[in-house]
């Protein structure tokens, strides 16, 4: 299995109008899907009304030997996720994806830039099953070593 494997995930979001005052719009993981080569981000998929189905793009998911304690606790959480950085833009569609990581740790840091929307989609089966055998593959158990003071 190579260092680094990588998946190319495509994400579709939904708009629909926000009943906040401090929003137009609201967006939520419609899902994680196979990259649609050819599909420009952005594009609008389907609409309903004024709730619209928009493909915000594609993107890499890799994994790192040096992460494996924090995908074999998002694969051991009951739920695995995938965490979706979405950059909300003033000009159509809205909406711009950034990363995604199966990274829990990564996946919450992304939370600090004000600006970005970050939520946690389901796991696709296929990814779930590659990550899984990554951390068996590659997981050694690191013992917690308390630092003395001088």
């Amino acid at each position: 299995m190579a260092d680094t494997p990588a998946f190319r995930v495509g994400v579709v979001v939904e708009r629909r109008p926000s009943s906040s005052p401090w929003a137009e719009h609201a967006w939520r993981i419609a899902a994680i899907v196979p990259e649609a080569p050819g599909t420009p981000d952005g594009q609008v998929l389907g609409q309903e009304g004024e709730v619209a189905l928009i493909y915000a793009g594609s993107t890499e998911v890799e994994f790192h030997r040096v992460e494996t304690a924090n995908y074999r606790d998002n694969l051991s959480s009951g739920q695995a996720g995938l965490w979706v950085t979405l950059a909300l833009l003033t000009e159509a569609p809205g909406i711009r994806l950034v990363a995604v990581t199966a990274d829990p740790a990564e996946g919450e840091s992304m939370t600090e830039i004000g600006d970005q929307l970050v939520e946690v989609a389901p796991m696709p089966p296929e990814i779930a099953e590659s990550l899984a055998e990554f951390v068996r593959v590659n997981h050694v158990e690191r013992k917690f070593f308390k630092r003395r003071r001088d």
